[in-house]
């Protein structure tokens, strides 16, 4: 595999020593780290991963900002290494950071470092091959920079991730639009270039499991009549997620469907600066009884059948996950036209899409399925039939365990 010319000389020696060790390694020895922003994307993004390389036999370990589902991730057999990673630019504190990264690598000794998220994928991989690290591995969960982007933001978020991939032996993308912008705009070669997609388990999201009595009593639960149509989002509590065209656009469907109510599960970030508060904009478009709050949830698989139509107006998305677990459950999803998630929905056969920041589109959208059951089941039903050709855990994973195996072997 090929090596930056700048990182393959400073660390020829200790890289040399690390080869020679690994290629003495059983799998089942072979020590693994995987670095994110915080327990929140491990726990809800990589933790099934992670079971995998478990069961593979690779011995795992984690290191993100502390938080309340370090100890679940812990349960499962990983080792968590908690160093606090801000997402925001902070020279100083970015410069202990990666210290405290290359130290913890360098005492450790691992065999592999995969890095996920803009900030950990550049600090994480730096650290890496300064600690000697043999193979060093990043995802693309997304570019931070979008086609209408500034000039000064793409190139910026550019050059940033030309800077961490000198350091990739690979970089993973879960969406091949990304992979196309890599290519065009030098990011790195097509050598380090594997698409990886979004991975949905198919048998724990799976409409099947769920009886009408279920629906039936979990609505009740919650509040919810039988014959009350319901319109479902998951996703963090930020302005990026488009709450506010989401909001003004329920204004609009409920002259239509008085009844109707909006399911929001998701995180509450007060620390962002596009944070949305549910109960004052309820107040503003005067939708108290047609909108329920059910804060962050870790089964939210039993949120799905509930739900007559999934949306994800989201400004910025790597692929959206939730509208593939939404697929998975056979929903029929609203989603923006934008990167990520033109790969998780096939426009008009698994769900529509719609123009970014348009509270109108998105509200007559929406509505077409309400006023259409059979148009939607229909949709729903194409939705998880794509989820299982093309997003199957144990396809994404296999892609995953294949790459490993060559990066070992090639060294």
């Amino acid at each position: 595999m090929r090596k930056s010319k700048i990182c393959k000389t400073y660390f020829r020696r200790s890289f040399g020593e690390e080869k020679q060790a690994l290629l003495s390694l059983t799998p089942s020895k072979i020590k693994i780290c995987r670095i994110a922003n915080n327990d929140k994307f491990v726990k809800f993004n990589l933790l099934p991963q992670l079971k995998f390389l478990v069961k593979e036999g690779y011995d795992v370990y984690v290191v993100c900002s502390p938080g309340k589902w370090v100890a679940d991730i812990e349960k499962e057999g990983i080792k968590v290494k908690t160093i606090k990673i801000k997402r925001k630019i902070s020279s100083l504190y970015d410069l202990v950071t990666l210290y405290r990264l290359w130290n913890y690598f360098r005492k450790e000794k691992f065999q592999i470092v995969h890095t996920h998220n803009p900030k950990p994928g550049l600090l994480g991989q730096l650290a890496a091959k300064m600690a000697g690290v043999p193979i060093v591995i990043n995802t693309i969960h997304g570019f931070y920079f979008q086609e209408n982007s500034s000039l000064l933001k793409r190139k910026f978020f550019i050059i940033i991730e030309k800077i961490a991939a000198k350091c990739s032996d690979l970089i993973f993308f879960v969406n091949k639009e990304d992979m196309k912008t890599a290519l065009q705009e030098r990011i790195c070669s097509d050598k380090l270039i594997k698409y990886l997609g979004g991975a949905v388990d198919i048998n724990k999201f799976s409409p099947d499991l769920f009886s009408q009595s279920f629906i039936v009593d979990k609505k009740e639960e919650l509040g919810i009549k039988s014959d009350q149509k319901v319109v479902g989002i998951i996703a963090r509590l930020v302005e990026e997620k488009g709450y506010i065209e989401l909001f003004e656009a329920l204004g609009t469907i409920i002259k239509k469907f008085p009844r109707a109510v909006l399911l929001v599960v998701g995180s509450e970030e007060k620390h962002k600066k596009d944070f949305f508060d549910p109960n004052f904009f309820k107040k503003k478009y005067k939708l108290e009884k047609n909108v329920i709050f059910l804060g962050e949830r870790d089964n939210v698989d039993q949120i799905y059948p509930l739900i007559d139509v999934f949306v994800l107006p989201s400004h910025r998305e790597g692929l959206g996950l939730v509208i593939l677990e939404a697929s998975a459950m056979e929903k029929p999803v609203v989603a923006t036209n934008i990167r990520g998630c033109r790969e998780a929905v096939d426009n008009g056969k698994t769900g529509v899409l719609v123009p970014a920041k348009n509270a109108e589109k998105l509200a007559k959208a929406i509505i077409y399925f309400l006023e259409n059951p059979m148009e939607a089941q229909k949709m729903g039903e194409n939705g998880r039939i794509k989820v299982i050709k093309e997003f199957n855990e144990d396809l994404v994973f296999g892609r995953i365990k294949e790459e490993y195996q060559k990066l070992i072997e090639s060294l």
